[in-house]
C-alpha cells in the first residue's frame, strides 16, 4: 500500500496492544479496508463480501485473515467466525456503515453494537480521509503518490454496563456509537486539516 499512496498514520498508539479491539472505520473508497490493513499497528480481520473471494484473490484474502460474510443475509458462519478473532484476543475490523457511502457514519447499522455487546471489546473509532474524491462519478483509485490520513482515536465502552443484550440495548450501543464516530471523523477532518 505504501508504494502507491502516501498513508500518514496517526494515533496508532491509541489502539490497545493486546486483547480483543473493535476497529471501526468509515467507509468511502476500495482501498479504505486495505488501508487500515496496512496501517494497523495489530493484524486487522475484516468481515469482506463473499464476491471478493474469487481467484487467486481467494487464498490471498483468506491468508491474511479476512472472513467472508453473505451479505444477503444472516450469516452465521460468519458472525461465528468475527466472534472467535475477539474471543482469541484478535482485532475485528468493521465498516459499521455496511458498504461504501459517503463515509460519514450517517447510517449506521446494528452489527458492530452486536460485536461489543457481546464481546465486551472496546470500539476504536478510525478515519481514513483522501481515498475518496468529490465530484467523481466512477470511484477510480486517489491518484498515486497522493497522501491517505488515517486517524484512530480513542478506545471505548459502547455498552451500558448492564450485560444485557436486548434490541434496546443494541440500539443504545448503536446511537452511541455513531455519536463516538462522527465526532472523531470531525476531529480527524481537523486535526489533519481536511476540514
Amino acid at each position: 500500500m505504501n508504494s502507491g499512496w502516501r498513508p500518514r498514520v496517526l494515533g496508532a498508539w491509541r489502539v490497545p496492544a493486546s486483547g480483543p479491539v473493535i476497529l471501526a472505520g468509515n467507509h468511502a473508497h476500495n482501498i479504505d479496508g486495505p488501508m487500515l490493513i496496512g496501517t494497523a499497528p495489530r493484524p486487522v480481520h475484516f468481515l469482506v463480501k463473499q464476491e471478493a473471494f474469487i481467484g487467486p484473490l481467494d487464498p490471498f484474502l483468506r491468508a491474511i485473515g479476512q472472513l467472508p460474510v453473505d451479505r444477503g443475509r444472516a450469516d452465521r458462519g460468519a458472525i461465528t467466525a468475527a466472534l472467535g478473532v475477539l474471543e482469541r484476543g484478535g482485532v475485528l475490523g468493521i465498516f459499521p456503515e455496511g458498504t461504501r457511502g459517503a463515509g460519514d457514519f450517517a447510517e449506521l447499522r446494528s452489527g458492530l453494537a452486536y460485536f461489543a455487546v457481546r464481546t465486551g471489546a472496546p470500539v476504536v473509532p478510525v478515519a481514513v480521509l483522501g481515498s475518496a474524491r468529490a465530484g467523481r462519478l466512477i470511484p477510480a483509485l486517489p491518484p498515486l503518490r497522493s497522501r491517505i490520513d488515517v486517524v484512530f482515536g480513542d478506545p471505548f465502552d459502547p455498552t451500558d454496563g448492564s450485560g444485557r443484550r436486548t434490541r434496546s440495548v443494541l440500539d443504545a450501543a448503536t446511537a452511541r456509537i455513531q455519536k463516538q464516530l462522527t465526532a472523531h471523523l470531525e476531529y480527524a477532518r481537523r486535526a489533519t486539516g481536511r476540514g
